[in-house]
């Protein structure tokens, strides 16, 4: 963007503010105008249409987004974008006009061929731009997703091993006791996500009532993502490059005692158990000091080893790169988009080449090649096609280890990482083979290689020849996915000591365990899928004056097949869509949905889906109209019925529960006289069948508001309801264990959600400087109406009418001072108790602390009811910079982790964060109850003590940025534009548990937080 450009850009809207009358020199109904995005850019090579008018009228924009066009006061000009969309305006002057991109009127894609701009759309949808992607850098799309998409929640995951793992998603949160996963379309068909680069992303649609996702039967009742990629451009050529280092550093790795805090922690522990102690002052000290207390001069570093393991095992920092190029353009017959993506991800192992001819290093490669064609093949028949090929590759030391579990499980003490004569360090105590540096440099690796292939095919036939506005599409896809894991393993050999203190210091006698055995290699087929769909359609679009009209017949089919057994599914839709629109203000759409699984039982395999749904567009009408602040404003309703076809499956089985389970064993054997015949199995009768079952049923309800006011505040309000009906659910609790069977799953599970959700963007240019503002918020709450829940004694057990994932456990009341508290408070039957348990309250009031006294506490432990964003951007003659925040509220975690937060407990190891807040006669009023080395059943179990609030604020990015003036660009006669930047990731939270990231508090790989160093150079 050059300078001078912005002048006349702002002089333009000055003009248009001041109502100078400013009349093109050609023709007196001619009108000027402008063009330019949110940012106020210009917008080059949109269409200009005039509607309405009785010669079809339309021009495109220039490089500074001008455009000069035959119209009348009154006409609406329509005016599309590749990249920014489409809208249409009113003209409401005879002076120029400035059209801004992406408000009133965006394109909305809500797949199965539909594609509604804002005006006319009766549904649900919001959607997010590639150029709000182009401010990250995330390995793939479901990582661009945070703080983006109203009514998204995107939670972050850590991986148990490896490097990253994708977010989990939900649209309007937890819906329901089966599932609340949402489906997940890429280019309008299921596809994995984390497979799709962010640079070949064109935008991210969230659909989220029965008017956005009716046409997806079965599969679209908790919403969908939708994900559209990019495609050619018509009359330019592009060529964009973009490369990323990204340096990775991992947020709050724990933190744990020393060898010798240990010590002396343990030896606390057994003292209120009343047992003697594990280590003697002299050990405790050699741990502290490596000297014995009576002045000997020998060091112990073997024999009283003082390990951090962490330190010992990972670095401080991993290195990604990413390589990106795109081609992009076509001409009148033929458009192409083609992009090919590198990228590799280096992790935190600290000596990964200990070997020869190998590397134990974490390591994620991956491979994209995206080629998207438009092919006029005649008049009226085109031609889409789009295919998409990825190669992946990753590595993990050890056979399929968790290096982070072995460091939450050894203490500092418990060996050394080598032994004097250099053998790999290792115990009984804690398993031979518990060493995490062994681990990660002398196990060998897992290799897994990835290949997967999305293909599919559109043919549009223009039909007006036999009937004007009358065309027919077919679609025709092919998905494969296939993982080969090859698997290299090697078994060491440890050393270790056993040592007793003597008044001459250490007598210790070496142990050794384990053999060391050359690298065994083995591989095979990890997992597979393939996918088949074909669809087709039948459309009719047509305006009869006031009247505008689009009515689809389609059918698709869907075959779906992977790894393992029962897993082959088959999908079918029969659908009817119409949509109404009258004087531009008043919208009606109808759909009417037939679908049928395989999953279902015969005689329930077809259910029937009726969607209704409205829109006024009050800026049409008359009255408010001439309102100069109301840009547009309009009122959103929509009601339907969707249909589910989960169902639940036997934990041990891949039997679908509407059939009666009969399985052979030969662990369990019939009875002859007075003992077992082990020569003979038996046949067990498993769950019985459901009877009369039926499909889970979705009823939504929704209300919305979309609005532009004041020139740039662009608003979405939305309200919903939703009832789940006929969840299938176990019927245990109707019946007692006489029946001798597991009992049948049942439709009779009801769940209640209901919320809301505000949406504002505010965008303003004050001479050189561009800014932007805006937020999403969501409320998303729900009930359990009805889950056959068995009888329970007192009404604080009972969990119908709680939400889903509530957490429900004890509420502590503090900590037993001493045996007088004890003796004087009422008795406690999950263990015996000594000063500095837990002490609770009789919640039900019988006089006896026990399970019966648990209650719901706090909130969801699975999904925040609140989820919340907000981004701040300004640019500068170039210079910019963009933040986005993001948070979660009504949000629980039970602090559970091992050794972090329940430390000690089969030998493992103690957090410093525990230990410096743990009870101790001297500080009663601690945080946590008193140390414990043996199983504790009154301390360690879900309580109000563990409970923590899981809210959190984070800073998901921020940018800093330079784009080179135009001008410079021209001189290079080669480059078109540039762009310098340096981001960061996940930098900073705000939280209540201060010692582990809120989203990955339990024993998994910390998070990462991400600076970028990277350049975009267009040509």
């Amino acid at each position: 963007m050059i300078y001078m450009r912005k002048n006349k850009i702002l002089i333009l809207a000055l003009l248009v503010c001041l109502s100078i009358p400013v009349r093109a020199q050609n023709t007196d109904n001619n009108i000027i105008g402008i063009v330019v995005d949110k940012s106020g850019n210009p917008v080059y090579g949109a269409s200009v249409n005039v509607e309405g008018g009785a010669v079809e009228t339309r021009v495109e924009t220039d490089k500074d987004g001008k455009f000069e066009i035959a119209v009348e006061k009154g006409q609406r000009l329509s005016v599309f974008s590749v990249d920014k969309g489409s809208t249409t305006v009113v003209v409401k002057a005879d002076g120029p006009m400035t059209i801004v991109m992406g408000y009133a009127a965006q394109t909305i894609d809500v797949g199965a061929n539909r594609t509604f701009n804002r005006h006319e759309s009766t549904a649900a949808v919001s959607t997010t731009y590639n150029e709000e992607f182009n401010k990250r850098s995330s390995r793939n799309i479901s990582n661009s997703l945070y703080g983006y998409g109203l009514g998204l929640t995107t939670l972050q995951n850590a991986a148990s091993t490896g490097l990253m793992a994708d977010p989990t998603f939900y649209v309007r949160g937890l819906q329901s006791l089966s599932s609340s996963t949402p489906l997940v379309l890429v280019d309008g068909l299921e596809r994995d996500m984390s497979l799709v680069s962010p640079e070949e992303v064109e935008s991210v649609s969230i659909l989220k009532d029965a008017a956005a996702v009716a046409l997806y039967g079965y599969k679209g009742v908790n919403g969908a993502i939708l994900i559209t990629t990019k495609r050619g451009k018509y009359k330019t050529k592009e060529i964009t490059f973009t490369y990323d280092h990204i340096i990775n550093t991992q947020s709050r790795r724990p933190e744990f005692v020393d060898a010798a805090t240990y010590a002396s922690a343990v030896n606390e522990a057994r003292g209120y158990e009343g047992l003697g102690a594990r280590y003697t002052p002299e050990e405790v000290d050699a741990f502290r000091n490596g000297v014995g207390s009576g002045g000997a001069s020998r060091m112990y570093p073997y024999l009283y080893p003082n390990v951090n393991w962490i330190d010992e095992t990972f670095k401080d920092r991993g290195v990604s790169n990413k390589y990106t190029i795109e081609f992009r353009g076509g001409g009148t017959k033929f458009r192409y988009y083609t992009m090919a993506n590198l990228l590799t991800d280096k992790g935190f192992i600290k000596t990964p080449n200990a070997n020869d001819g190998y590397s134990t290093q974490n390591m994620y490669s991956r491979a994209n090649l995206r080629t998207n064609l438009d092919i006029d093949l005649t008049a009226t028949t085109k031609l889409k096609l789009n295919l998409l090929g990825t190669l992946s590759e990753s590595r993990i030391p050890g056979a399929s280890v968790n290096l982070w579990d072995m460091i939450y499980s050894i203490p500092s003490a418990a060996f050394p990482v080598r032994t004097e004569d250099d053998s790999w360090g290792g115990s009984t105590t804690w398993a031979g083979t518990s060493n995490p540096v062994a681990q990660s440099q002398g196990a060998a690796y897992s290799k897994g290689h990835s290949r997967s292939l999305f293909a599919d095919l559109t043919l549009s036939q223009d039909l007006s020849g036999l009937l004007k506005g009358l065309g027919a599409n077919f679609r025709l896809a092919y998905d494969n996915y296939s993982n080969i894991l090859e698997d290299h393993s090697k078994t060491y050999t440890y050393a270790g000591y056993a040592t007793n203190w003597t008044t001459n210091g250490p007598f210790y006698t070496a142990i050794s365990g384990g053999e060391s055995s050359e690298m065994g290699s083995g591989a095979g087929i990890d997992n597979w899928a393939r996918q088949f769909n074909f669809a087709g359609s039948v459309d009719y679009n047509r305006s009869f004056r006031k009247w505008d009209v689009y009515s689809q017949f389609k059918w698709d089919y869907e075959y779906r097949d992977s790894y393992g057994l029962n897993t082959t599914i088959y999908r079918q839709n029969v659908s009817w869509y119409n949509h109404v629109g009258f004087s531009n203000r008043y919208y009606l759409d109808l759909a009417l949905v037939g679908s049928a699984s395989s999953l279902l039982a015969p005689g329930h395999k077809w259910a029937f889906s009726p969607t209704i749904s409205a829109a006024w567009v009050l800026s049409e009408e008359k009255w408010l109209k001439d309102v100069s602040w109301v840009n547009f404003l309009k009122l959103r309703a929509s009601f339907g019925v969707i249909n589910v076809d989960y169902l639940p499956k036997d934990g041990s089985t891949t039997v679908y529960d509407y059939w009666d389970q009969i399985y052979t064993t030969t662990g369990t054997q019939y009875k002859f006289n007075s003992s077992y015949d082990s020569e003979f199995g038996s046949t067990i009768i498993g769950r019985l069948a459901t009877a009369n079952s039926t499909h889970e049923k979705a009823y939504k309800y929704n209300v919305g508001v979309d609005a532009v006011l004041f020139n740039g505040l662009d608003v979405t309000a939305e309200g919903y309801y939703q009832r789940r009906k006929d969840i299938w659910v176990s019927s245990e609790g109707k019946y007692t264990d006489v029946l001798g069977v597991d009992a049948p799953f049942e439709n009779a599970g009801i769940v209640d959600s209901y919320g809301v959700e505000l949406g504002l963007n505010y965008t303003k240019r004050l001479g050189d400087v561009v800014f932007n503002l805006g937020g999403n918020f969501a409320w998303n709450k729900n009930e359990i109406k009805e889950q056959l829940e068995e009888p329970r004694l007192y009404k604080n057990l009972v969990q119908t009418g709680n939400r889903l994932g509530q957490v429900y456990g004890m509420v502590a009341e503090g900590f037993f001072k001493d045996k007088e508290d004890i003796a004087n408070s009422l008795p406690q039957n999950f263990s015996t108790v000594v000063p500095g348990d837990i002490k609770y309250k009789d919640v039900n009031g019988d006089g006896i602390i026990d399970a019966n006294d648990k209650t719901a506490i706090g909130y969801s432990t699975t999904a925040p009811e609140i989820y919340y964003s907000f981004h701040l951007g300004a640019e500068w003659k170039g210079i910019g910079v963009d933040v986005m925040f993001q948070g979660t509220g009504n949000y629980s975690a039970v602090l559970n982790t091992k050794s972090m937060f329940w430390p000690l407990i089969n030998n493992t190891t103690l957090s410093t964060h525990y230990y410096e807040n743990r009870w101790t006669p001297e500080n009663q009023n601690a945080k946590y109850p008193r140390l414990s080395s043996q199983s504790n059943a009154n301390n360690y179990q879900a309580n109000t003590v563990w409970l923590a609030d899981r809210s959190f604020l984070k800073l998901r990015n921020a940018e800093v940025y330079y784009r080179f003036p135009e001008e410079w660009m021209k001189k290079t006669k080669i480059l078109g534009s540039a762009k310098l930047y340096v981001r960061g990731t996940d930098l900073f939270c705000s939280d209540h548990i201060d010692v582990t990231d809120p989203e990955c508090y339990g024993v998994a790989t910390p998070l990462n937080k991400s600076v970028v160093v990277g350049v975009t150079i267009g040509f």
